[in-house]
């Protein structure tokens, strides 16, 4: 068995028996920890233990080949707090980016820093308009629940911005670096939380896989789905299916010296993959127009995928000011300057050409620390789905 295959094969076993003691202790009538234990060994506890590993199988097999930091479900002591309200001719969302769900443990060893209440005040227009095609400087969105969507990254390779690290996919995955949880999200130094991919926790919660739910909105306006939407954009009638993005991984070397990194586009880099027309589902937005439970009429809509770029990369329309991030340290407030997503005041990796960004494994910088076993293949393992017409 490879081993991430293997690592993602103990975090199921780990969070089996986590869930099944859970329900054997609340099951239990208080008669001491002996009575615990002989229902620990009993067929009825070895029915629940079955049962659980059995359910976390099949939701940690979409997640494959990450290296989840998901030592054990852990709940806030702050309950989340969102709010969304429609003022024409705008919608706001004011939350404190605390998830109503489960995350995994946080500090832990790929992210060492504590999840925290925010002020958050977002506003997207409630007609959004095609814009031109911004991709980089804004989160891309809000989830429902209040927290973000932000899938890139700070880091760089030799401070050359046009290297961005890729957090769910090649070395990144690989060193296990990042810390990311089972909803493939991680926390900033200033404790916010935020999702780089799939939101598993808040989509298990909207019962994702049986119908077409709302994730969230984009800054530029433009409603956020889950992988599963309508086979036929614009019959609501039509089976459901799992969008798959259009995107793929280059072919061939990356540039070499001191204008690259060199190497075989494996995915460390948001740079190693193409837009490829007809490849997916989904246009180079990672998104389709077509209708929805809350747009019978139709509108252009964005998709979360389970391969790159997981959470869209690029605005269909132009992103609001609310959602522009600002220098490292600065927190949104009423609207902008959230600080980019940065460990420990790291916010570029070095090193020579070719070789391992400074602050990983190999590297001499702050911030990151190794987060389980290596050795995820290239590319990552998720898939995703956009398209692209007017509304």
């Amino acid at each position: 068995m490879p081993r991430y295959s293997q690592s993602v094969a103990d975090l199921c076993q780990c969070s089996a028996k986590f869930m099944a003691k859970t329900a054997i202790k609340q099951s239990k009538n208080k008669k001491g920890e002996q009575a615990v234990k002989s229902k620990e060994n009993s067929p009825a506890g070895s029915q629940i233990l079955n049962a659980a590993l059995a359910l976390t199988l099949v939701t940690v097999t979409a997640l494959v080949p990450l290296t989840f930091a998901i030592e054990k479900a852990y709940s806030q002591s702050t309950s989340s707090q969102c709010k969304i309200e429609v003022r024409q001719p705008y919608r706001y969302i004011t939350s404190n980016g605390i998830p109503d769900h489960a995350t995994g443990q946080f500090p832990n060893r790929g992210n060492p820093n504590t999840i925290s209440a925010q002020d958050y005040h977002f506003k997207v227009p409630l007609n959004p308009t095609p814009g031109q095609g911004q991709s980089r400087g804004y989160d891309f969105g809000v989830a429902v629940n209040g927290v973000p969507f932000d899938p890139g990254t700070a880091e760089l390779w030799n401070g050359d911005m046009r290297w961005h690290y890729e957090a769910l996919s090649g070395m990144m995955v690989s060193r296990g670096s990042l810390g990311v949880d089972a909803n493939l999200a991680h926390v900033q130094p200033n404790g916010a939380y935020h999702y780089h991919g799939l939101p598993m926790g808040l989509l298990e919660k909207l019962n994702y896989r049986n119908k077409m739910v709302l994730a969230g909105y984009a800054a530029d306006g433009y409603p956020i789905y889950g992988p599963y939407c309508y086979s036929t954009a614009n019959d609501s009638r039509s089976a459901l299916k799992k969008m798959k993005s259009s995107y793929r991984l280059k072919s061939g070397t990356r540039i070499g010296g001191s204008d690259g990194p060199g190497g075989a586009y494996d995915g460390s880099f948001a740079q190693d993959y193409e837009f490829v027309q007809g490849a997916g589902d989904l246009d180079q937005y990672n998104g389709r127009t077509g209708v929805t439970p809350e747009y019978p009429s139709g509108t252009f809509y964005y998709v979360l995928t389970e391969n790159w770029p997981f959470v869209p990369r690029q605005f269909r329309g132009t992103p609001d000011a609310s959602f522009a991030k600002g220098p490292p340290g600065l927190d949104r407030g009423n609207g902008g300057g959230r600080r980019t997503d940065r460990f420990g005041g790291m916010n570029r990796f070095g090193g020579p050409p070719g070789g391992p960004p400074r602050g990983l494994p190999g590297g001499a910088g702050p911030g990151f620390r190794p987060g389980g076993p290596t050795g995820g293949p290239p590319g990552g393992g998720f898939r995703p789905a956009y398209p692209n017409e007017n509304n």
